[in-house]
């Protein structure tokens, strides 16, 4: 079993800053275009170096790739082209022996349907004790030709497919994603088996996939939502808390206060985070002590660039995550949403689609430009209290690859949605470890996406020891928030300019970030770091900086 460096503080996770890496785009150490376990292992000297404090996979498991490894076949292997579970064990073994933490992506809400218990199912036909651990019911219509309910996947279409025995199986998000039943019993105690799997092998938390979706209103006959359109954010407004068929039942906490038996059966117990698409109020449950510890909140990134609306979103996500006696967390991308450095210059109310769909040409953005906002926004987000999630790639300063051809595309969202949405394969473009080679040292190979030519002058060999390179302002940023950091307080300044962010932390430790489009007075105190130039001492627009 490997060391667990997490012991020195079983409080880590509070203000950590998280690497998210997805493997199949980090790094190939076999040449075969598809990123894997060994990749990881031989690049954890960059997020040593880097200043993080643990990576977060993606989901490394046996999958089609129907949905990007999001469809698993089997929650306790690597997927074979990947590597293997003594793959796996090196690459924490080494991790931990590095000081970083290895936190892995959870995905309970659905399986693949290739997965060994929906290939039962399938084969076991209706009425069978297989077919109790997923959602199957008849259909309406004469011949149950019609699903059994109006609800729709998250990526488009209805979420029932039809099996050739005339029923029709629940997948919210792809067909080949199945949605298990958790009032099963054997869904729940599989899940705590494999809870216990990687926690025994070293594993220091774990990141739940779609944590809100798991409980479902399953009693007959089920609830149709009354418009297709009610599927989503809509309908959890539109419901009263808790009461919504699928999404952020209240019945779903009690799986994670089980969860939390196990996790803290170990020592030191094992962290976890929900992935809950859910207002603040009803996130603030999911992190509550007994039950995962921490959520995601996706309110700092879905915020505009603005001073006023970043500060309510700022002290609310604080207040919500006091509420639970959690930290909050913060994340400006990841793997789902068009990279920051691109995403923070499109005007307000751009439909992000129609960008991707434009090739990112309307409208057209200003890379430049573009990289000075992102710049600030993450040394914002990195002077608050709680944990930053930093999504692989973004230390480079990549922008979204919203060129892609659509011969190249594989996120199932383009074809379900009948090749209307562009889905988000530009931002899981994999990286340029170097200027040259046929993948910018990604591997020996190419790269299973297509990396634009721009690419070269990102690629961390362009920016290691380059001092106002995007990559060095991380590490700097990163090294001084290490120092810097005691306790989770924030006191706002009563008297900022209009579009300015003011804020202190503590010992005089004072965060201040321009958001309005012209220079501002520089407040006084020594500068530590700032995200981009000075302009003859004053603090430029779309610039953040901090001060002791």
């Amino acid at each position: 079993m490997t060391p667990d460096l997490s012991s020195r503080d079983p409080n880590w996770w509070r203000q950590a800053v998280i690497y998210q890496v997805y493997p199949r785009s980090f790094a190939d150490a076999d040449g075969d275009g598809l990123g894997d376990i060994r990749g990881i292992t031989e690049r954890l000297a960059h997020l040593s170096a880097l200043g993080v404090d643990a990576l977060w996979l993606s989901p490394f498991y046996p999958s089609e790739l129907a949905d990007g490894g999001y469809d698993v076949a089997d929650y306790r292997d690597v997927d074979p082209r990947l590597g293997t579970l003594d793959d796996f064990a090196a690459m924490v073994a080494e991790a931990h022996r590095l000081g970083l933490k290895v936190i892995v992506d959870l995905v309970p809400n659905h399986t693949s349907h290739q997965h060994v218990w929906f290939q039962e199912a399938l084969a076991a036909g209706p009425g069978s004790a297989a077919r109790e651990r997923y959602v199957f019911r008849d259909g309406k219509g004469v011949h149950g030709e019609l699903p059994p309910t109006d609800w729709q996947s998250v990526f488009g279409g209805s979420a029932w497919q039809r099996v050739p025995d005339g029923q029709w199986y629940l997948h919210l998000f792809a067909p080949q994603q199945p949605d298990l039943n958790w009032a099963n019993d054997e869904v729940r105690a599989d899940f705590r088996t494999t809870l216990r799997f990687w926690s025994d092998r070293g594993v220091d938390g774990f990141r739940v996939d779609v944590a809100h979706a798991l409980a479902k209103d399953l009693s007959e006959p089920l609830r149709d939502l009354g418009a297709p359109e009610l599927s989503g954010d809509e309908a959890l407004a539109a419901m009263a808390p808790g009461t919504h068929p699928f999404f952020d039942r209240d019945e779903v906490h009690a799986i994670y206060r089980d969860w939390r038996r196990i996790l803290d059966a170990y020592t030191p117990p094992r962290t976890a985070v929900a992935e809950a698409w859910v207002p603040g109020a009803r996130r603030a449950l999911y992190a509550r002590a007994d039950e995962l510890g921490q959520a995601f909140n996706f309110e700092y990134l879905q915020a505009g660039w603005g001073a006023a609306e970043l500060r309510e979103v700022i002290t609310d996500s604080l207040t919500t995550a006091q509420a639970a006696h959690a930290s909050a967390t913060w994340v400006l991308s990841n793997h789902d949403v068009v990279r920051h450095a691109s995403r923070l210059m499109l005007p307000p109310g751009t439909d992000e689609n129609a960008w991707l769909l434009s090739g990112g040409h309307a409208p057209a953005v200003d890379a430049a430009k573009g990289l000075r906002r992102a710049r600030a926004a993450t040394l914002l987000m990195l002077a608050l209290p709680g944990s930053s999630y930093v999504y692989q790639g973004e230390e480079l300063g990549l922008p979204e690859v919203a060129d892609l051809p659509v011969e190249v595309l594989q996120d199932p969202i383009w074809e379900q949605t009948g090749r209307v949405r562009k889905g988000r394969d530009g931002c899981r473009v994999p990286l340029p470890w170097t200027t040259t080679g046929p993948s910018y040292g990604f591997g020996a190979g190419g790269a299973w996406l297509p990396q634009p030519e721009s690419f070269a002058a990102y690629a961390v060999e362009a920016q290691d020891g380059a001092g106002s390179s995007t990559l060095e302002f991380y590490r700097t940023a990163l090294r001084l928030r290490r120092k810097l950091l005691e306790g989770e307080a924030l006191t706002w300044a009563d008297d900022s300019p209009a579009g300015v962010l003011d804020f202190s932390r503590h010992e005089g430790w004072r965060c201040v970030t321009n958001l309005s489009d012209a220079a501002v007075p520089l407040p006084a105190g020594e500068v530590l770091i700032t995200s981009g130039p000075l302009e003859d001492g004053l603090l430029a627009a779309d610039t953040t900086v901090w001060l002791a």
